[in-house]
């Protein structure tokens, strides 16, 4: 059972940026997608960003150009920096590991991200 725990949320003012880590309680190299997920209060969970083990990622419209996901194999975590906040980016961001090998999703707990100023 992979744990996943994700950090560096807060508090941050309209167009300030925040760093999420989330780091494995194992090896994520090969065979796995991490994706962070975010929801907002009275919304569905939706997709933010995703990076595969070779590195390819993409993004959700709606942060292109503001948000990089980024993966350090080495230290077992995933990266996801959030530049030019805006309030509608408020939610709680999740990490999620999927091997795509076993076809097995892995969650972390969350971590809330509020943009206000």
């Amino acid at each position: 059972q992979v744990q996943l725990m994700e950090s560096g949320g807060g508090l941050v003012q309209p167009g300030g940026s925040l760093r999420l880590s989330c780091a494995a309680s194992e090896r994520i190299v090969n065979d796995n997608v991490m994706r962070w997920y975010r929801q907002a209060p009275g919304k569905q969970r939706e997709l933010v960003a995703a990076i595969s083990s070779s590195g390819v990622t993409n993004y959700a419209d709606s942060v292109k150009g503001r948000f990089t996901i980024s993966r350090d194999n080495a230290k077992n975590t995933v990266y996801l920096q959030m530049n030019s906040l805006k309030p509608e980016d408020t939610a709680v961001y999740y990490c999620n590991l999927l091997n795509t090998v076993r076809i097995i999703h892995y969650w972390g707990q969350g971590t809330q991200v509020t943009v206000s100023s």
